[in-house]
């Protein structure tokens, strides 16, 4: 008896071993069959051979040419162009009319046309920005109408167009509005039904980006992330209709690189050691192109394309790119600008304009001050704050990390959280904002480790830190000895400066960013609000980014 259960002892331990050996692999971290970079290369490739001649379509179309021309990816002579004279021709054949009833067709073809540097407004004779200031027709198709016409809308900053005999006209207010008053009370959004879907609310996440500065859409963002999260599977990647797809994991990463979320390494989006990327590439099939479900024989026309505008979202989020839909950086008149307006200059990766969050944004207490112009300007922008919704106290200092924050977003850089010194704690508010300053040489410590976030910011240290933000909006702030003495001599206290600001004082005076009608520099005098108002305001305005 002893014997028995001695050997039944021995196997239930075998047993539990096994089981727990089991319950381990099916834990075990996804491995991703290829690298990100060779992904890139072959799906590329593909995406040529089997799109030789794209068209206007959903699939070996338009999609097809954003992933391409986004990725900059090199394809042969004219193939954009012969993509833009096929939409041209039939652009024309239907006078200008893409769909009756599906108005996420004009927006589909206007992401195109910005990423590749056409204009919109004149496709043959035809404006496609204009059926989207219907508001009815874009909310025919649901949530999924608002979505994308905001994307449309915002990724060349295009002005809303009139909507001709539209009953209601759209703006982008009432865009945002019809999106965040479809959230469900689990945070997600979805078509239909009373929960979440991946898709759907990683889509709205896309559109919301941009505006994640205004709190009443932050809420609602940060509701929207926690619900993606939670739809997350074990093996790091996402189900829709029943399915567990490489198209939901595509959208979800999308979504979480416009936002600043790192999907590879950002602990909410990590399911038993797999992340986004990991799922993702276990769809990718060798030598090019991506399934649409696990048990695919073979690349699925929608599946690769998606796959590959997903890769190049990640590769450009790594490289501190602007993010998919943000094309102000695109070549060509289209993009950044509205219609018939000047091309910008070259800006630094990531580098765009804003758009108005806050219309007509205005504060009691700064009625007659100098700055009321550019304190409205951006405030409206969501670049600067108020002390209150009505009070923005113009005459109050500001301290280095509240500066930092607004250069940052003045730049619409998106915020990184990398701990550079130990006098900035992860959870501050304004840690994200010091590390993306401090990454794109905004920003100096006060020492090797320390940034004092909290001191008061001198004007010495406003101009040469709006200087450095001016270079990256492509400026040339570069300013000779000889010029720098003849700019700064004008004022008698110009020697109490620090000379490694001087350049930095000489363009801003030199640029009007400073005023030349001031008796002193007083470099080290605490700067206030409304001056700091000013100096942001005037460098934009110089950079073409207002």
């Amino acid at each position: 008896m002893q014997k028995c259960s001695k050997a039944l002892a021995l196997f239930l331990a075998a047993w539990i071993m096994l089981g727990c050996s089991v319950a381990a692999l099916a834990a075990e971290t996804v491995k991703p069959p290829v690298s990100l970079e060779k992904a890139i290369a072959d799906t590329g490739a593909y995406l040529l051979k089997t799109v030789p001649d794209p068209q206007v379509g959903s699939i070996g179309g338009e999609w097809a040419v954003i992933g391409l021309a986004r990725a900059g990816y090199k394809a042969p002579p004219n193939w954009y162009e012969a993509y833009y004279k096929t939409l041209e021709a039939e652009v024309v054949k239907r006078q200008g009319v893409l769909h009756d009833k599906k108005y996420t067709e004009y927006s589909r073809v206007v992401l195109a046309l910005t990423a590749i540097g056409k204009n919109p407004a004149d496709v043959g004779g035809y404006n496609l920005l204009a059926k989207l200031g219907d508001y009815n027709k874009v909310l025919w198709q649901g949530i999924n109408g608002p979505i994308f016409a905001l994307l449309a809308l915002d990724a060349g900053d295009y002005a809303v167009p009139a909507g001709g005999d539209a009953q209601v006209q759209t703006t982008r207010e009432l865009l945002l509005d019809t999106i965040v008053k479809r959230q469900l009370p689990d945070g997600g959004f979805s078509l239909g039904g009373e929960t979440g879907d991946p898709d759907l609310t990683a889509m709205a996440l896309q559109a919301l980006a941009p505006y994640q500065e205004r709190a009443d859409i932050k809420a609602v963002i940060d509701k929207a992330r926690n619900c993606l999260s939670n739809l997350q599977n074990s093996d790091g990647g996402f189900a829709s209709w029943g399915a567990a797809n490489s198209e939901s994991v595509v959208q979800a990463l999308v979504a979480l690189t416009a936002l600043g979320i790192d999907p590879d390494t950002d602990s909410r989006f990590i399911k038993n050691g797999n992340s986004l990327m990991d799922n993702l590439l276990t769809f990718y099939v060798p030598g090019g192109g991506f399934k649409h479900i696990a048990d695919d024989a073979g690349p699925n026309g929608m599946a690769t394309e998606q796959g590959f505008y997903g890769l190049i979202a990640y590769k450009r989020f790594k490289n501190g790119e602007n993010s998919l839909y943000d094309m102000s950086d695109a070549k060509g008149p289209a993009a950044g600008q509205n219609p018939g307006t000047a091309a910008r200059s070259e800006k630094a990766p990531g580098v765009k304009a804003g758009p108005v969050i806050y219309p007509n944004k205005a504060f009691a207490d700064t009625a007659g001050n100098d700055s009321r112009e550019a304190i409205e300007a951006l405030a409206s922008r969501g670049i600067i704050n108020g002390v209150s919704d009505a009070a923005f106290e113009p005459d109050r200092t500001m301290t280095r990390a509240e500066f930092a924050a607004i250069v940052v977003r003045a730049l619409g850089l998106p915020p990184a959280n990398d701990a550079v010194f130990t006098d900035v704690a992860a959870t501050n508010w304004y840690a994200p904002y010091v590390g993306t300053a401090y990454a794109r040489g905004i920003v100096n410590g006060t020492s090797e480790t320390v940034f004092s976030p909290a001191s008061t910011i001198a004007r010495e240290e406003a101009a040469a830190m709006v200087a450095r933000a001016a270079k990256l909006c492509g400026m040339d702030t570069g300013m000779t000895d000889a010029e720098t003495r003849d700019m700064l001599a004008q004022f008698p206290d110009y020697t109490t400066s620090s000379t490694w600001a001087r350049e930095s004082l000489a363009f801003c005076y030199k640029e009007g960013i400073l005023s030349q009608e001031a008796l002193n520099i007083v470099p080290q005098e605490a700067v206030t609000r409304a001056e700091i108002a000013g100096m942001v305001y005037r460098m934009l305005q110089k950079a073409e980014l207002l």
